[in-house]
């Protein structure tokens, strides 16, 4: 009897497998990505076709040791990975673990691919195995070394010119410029103004209203009317032209149809959890993820209630449309099914495209019949795919609409324009609405009119002039985001999630609301790249650059000349903007001149952010320094407000003990000082906070302070007191910890001197820190400089090292090359590479 051994990502699909295929089987997970590139500069050899230094990631080191002792005693090997090029990459990096191993002689190799975790489509997709696809593999390896070039040359740059911890990534930053090119926007509006005129009508009690569209025998449009004067004017007009009454000069009678949207792609799902469930991308993400790998119902073994959640395809399969029909008939009635089934096309060229759209699994199972099995998030997600699902094949919408013009006056120069629409059979909206980004109310709402005539004469109630302006574009939701991020090309759906968790994280932007707007960081950062690295950062670059990487995919261009040509330009950029000044990069912008010291004052960020200064670094006097309090905008900082930031420290008198108490800022944080000891200021404003507050900080830090104490030898300066880490002793100098056989209450003061004396002297931090400083300025020239491959620069003994490395790496090269061309001819010899932060996204 034979043994297989199957492998998947994920513990919860794993468990759920081996119930579907049985006793023969072993399934165990590789925990997503089991390999990466090594974390130092020289991981992809810029000189040597981009060959890549891979080591296995350390989390998943223990599990990978498991796979390899289960495939000793296995027979076969397969490799059910997700059906997605970062699938084929995890499979391929573990296949080139095991071959180093030497793991894989007289071993069967086989991937195989399933779109749904039921039991028929497992079944079939292990009776039916293919190859490991190498383009597949390229273009994750091509993807992976782009970002890795990008990130380990562009953000060592940051971190020099503008402050440590940024980063730039290939797909994250262009992100950035649309949220900070729409902050411009923004700011730089003019509201323009504009009436709107509206006369309400009446016909048999029933009161309506309908908008002026035509006036003096010209065509109303939204700046017509722009001022008081021209809306007293035109209601002078209408309300003598009118005399109390409107009259019916046509009406038009139609029907009109509205068709449902497609079922959900990766995109359009991560932009409908948004807007109707309030979901970030990255939680649609991971609850889809769990919804696929499987939910025990009711006690049966646990099956996936969805198909696979990464995909660009709006294409539904054959048998899923005719389950989908047969259960919409006997559901909601013949009349809601049309004549045939429906069928959708996308524009995408992207290799995701083999896949189906995201579908209920079963339609037959009914959201509130296994909602009870399912959390929250999960329940709510799995209405939202099965409505959309059995949405897109039900029958159209029907409207009844009706459109009047009524004039005022004989000579009909003047007219407004009554609208209304009734539904007249709801079709797929009796099941699901798409959302929208504005909220301007319900479309499909009735919106009725009375019956109308031609000629007929319509009692006039009021004619109303409203003023109107202009309002700036919305900032970007989330939804909106991942909208244009697809409608440009930039980056892929199934990378959105880590796209916007990265500007989060880096505090590029922040949320106003539910929408988001760029810090003054995010402001600079991108100010920084796209003055300087404006290619890279250009919309159609990198949506062409997305593009050429499918293109990999799909077999139809080779990954190394796309790299090379990347890079050769790439390089040169990030060479030719080492010698730029942090002055040049920073955006100091001026305020005005203290009027004290006669000094330009000035505000830039700075490697802690934000400040303002006064006077400058070449002035005989040191400049003056003060950090920007929370909520303060560098952008719109005034230099009152400025000014006022140089008011520390206040003098807030004494305490009831006589200590003097000073409020200042320190590189902690604000702080209340009292004599020679300090409390945090962690809720209060320190250039507002009140001496009746500061005596309340103060008195909670000495009650706690006391409860910290356990004995106090005042004359010599000796605490006995509980820390963070245990109780200790101090003579202010030094610490050191009260051994575990005494008790620290009955401590005499020579006890604590001896111990003192013992415990050794507390380490210098200056040169310390001066040498960490150094190394980090080292280590991130050395980055940008040797990644770009210019030996001239170097020294001979780098030189020497370099080249020892690179015919190593050459070697290496040509050994997977080698390989790789075995692997075309069977299974078992397949290979491919990935990365776990190129994860399905590149940050």
């Amino acid at each position: 009897m034979s043994r297989n051994l199957v492998i998947v990502e994920s513990p919860a699909k794993a468990r759920t497998i081996e119930k579907y295929l049985g006793k023969d089987y072993e399934v165990l997970a590789s925990y997503g990505h089991v390999r990466d590139l090594v974390p130092k500069e020289g991981a992809v050899d810029t000189e040597h076709d981009f060959a890549m230094r891979y080591d296995i990631i350390d989390r998943n080191a223990k599990q990978v040791d498991k796979i390899a002792r289960s495939l000793k005693k296995s027979d076969a090997l397969l490799l059910a990975t997700d059906p997605d090029r970062e699938g084929e990459a995890i499979a391929w990096h573990l296949l080139e673990l095991l071959r180093e191993r030497g793991l894989l002689e007289d071993k069967h190799v086989a991937r195989v691919v399933f779109h749904e975790i039921t039991k028929k489509a497992v079944g079939s997709a292990v009776a039916n195995p293919r190859e490991i696809s190498d383009d597949l593999v390229n273009a994750q390896q091509a993807r992976r070394a782009l970002d890795y070039l990008v990130g380990f040359n562009l953000s060592p740059l940051l971190w020099r010119k503008v402050q440590r911890g940024l980063s730039a990534g290939r797909v994250q930053s262009p992100a950035l410029r649309l949220i900070c090119e729409r902050d411009a926007e923004i700011e730089a509006f003019i509201p323009q103004e504009y009436w709107k005129i509206e006369a309400q009508v009446e016909k048999d009690a029933q009161p309506f209203s309908a908008r002026l569209s035509q006036l003096d025998g010209e065509k109303v449009e939204q700046f017509t009317v722009n001022n008081q004067g021209s809306a007293d004017a035109a209601l002078e007009t209408l309300t003598k032209a009118a005399q109390g009454q409107l009259r019916v000069v046509k009406v038009d009678r139609k029907q009109r149809k509205r068709n449902p949207a497609p079922p959900f792609t990766t995109s359009t799902l991560q932009q409908e959890a948004a807007r109707k469930l309030g979901f970030t991308a990255k939680r649609t993400m991971r609850t889809a993820q769990s919804l696929y790998e499987g939910v025990s119902i009711d006690g049966a073994e646990a099956t996936g209630l969805i198909t696979y959640m990464r995909t660009d395809s709006v294409s539904l399969a054959a048998d899923a449309v005719n389950e989908l029909r047969s259960m919409i008939g006997k559901r909601y009635g013949d009349k809601n099914l049309p004549d045939a089934p429906r069928t959708f096309k996308t524009k995408s060229k992207n290799a995701q495209e083999a896949h189906e759209a995201i579908r209920p699994t079963e339609s037959a199972r009914i959201p509130d019949e296994i909602k009870s099995n399912l959390t929250s998030d999960q329940a709510r997600l799995y209405e939202l795919i099965w409505q959309r699902t059995v949405a897109s094949q039900m029958m159209h919408a029907l409207f009844d609409t009706v459109s009047a013009d009524l004039a005022a006056g004989d000579d009909a120069k003047h007219l407004f324009r009554a609208s209304g629409r009734t539904l007249r059979e709801p079709g797929f909206l009796s099941v699901y609405k798409e959302g929208k980004d504005d909220d301007k109310g319900d479309d499909d709402a009735d919106k009725r009119l009375p019956h109308l005539e031609e000629n007929e004469l319509l009692k006039l109630a009021e004619i109303i002039p409203t003023q109107h302006f202009t309002e700036p574009p919305p900032r970007f939701t989330e939804a909106a985001l991942v909208k244009t991020l697809e409608e440009y090309d930039i980056g892929r759906p199934s990378t959105y999630a880590s796209i916007i968790s990265t500007l989060q994280d880096r505090e590029y932007v922040e949320m106003d609301g539910k929408a988001f707007m760029p810090t003054p960081l995010g402001k600079i950062v991108n100010k920084f790249l796209t003055d300087h690295f404006t290619r890279y950062v250009d919309y159609k670059f990198t949506a062409n650059l997305e593009d050429r990487l499918d293109a990999v995919s799909r077999g139809e261009e080779k990954w190394q000349p796309l790299l090379r040509e990347f890079w050769d330009r790439f390089s040169e950029q990030i060479e030719s903007k080492q010698d730029l000044s942090r002055e040049e990069v920073a955006q100091a912008r001026e305020l005005g001149t203290d009027p004290k010291s006669g000094k330009p004052v000035i505000v830039r960020i700075g490697r802690f952010g934000p400040f303002v200064q006064i006077g400058s670094k070449d002035d005989e006097e040191k400049p003056k320094f003060a950090g920007l309090r929370k909520g303060q905008d560098m952008d719109k900082i005034t230099l009152d407000e400025a000014l006022y930031l140089f008011n520390l420290p206040r003098d807030l008198g004494e305490t009831p003990e006589g200590e003097e108490m000073i409020v200042n800022v320190g590189r902690f944080g604000p702080y209340v000082r009292y004599g020679k000891k300090f409390a945090s200021l962690k809720e209060d404003d320190p250039y507002t906070v009140t001496k009746e507050r500061a005596l309340e900080v103060v008195a909670a830090k000495k009650e706690a302070d006391a409860k910290k104490l356990i004995k106090h030898f005042e004359a010599e300066g000796i605490k006995v007191q509980h820390g963070p880490f245990g109780v200790y002793i101090t003579d202010g100098k030094k610490n050191a910890s009260v051994p575990k056989d005494q008790e620290p209450a009955d401590l005499t003061l020579e006890q604590c001197q001896e111990i003192i004396a013992k415990a050794p002297e507390k380490k210098k931090r200056g040169r310390k820190g001066a040498a960490k400083k150094d190394t980090a300025k080292t280590s991130a020239k050395s980055t940008a400089k040797t990644t770009k491959s210019t030996a001239a620069k170097k020294t001979t003994a780098a030189k020497s090292t370099s080249k020892a490395k690179s015919t190593t790496k050459a070697a290496a090269a040509k050994k997977t090359t080698a390989k790789r061309s075995t692997a075309k001819k069977a299974p078992a010899k397949s290979s491919t590479k990935s990365a776990d932060s190129a994860n399905k996204g590149d940050a």
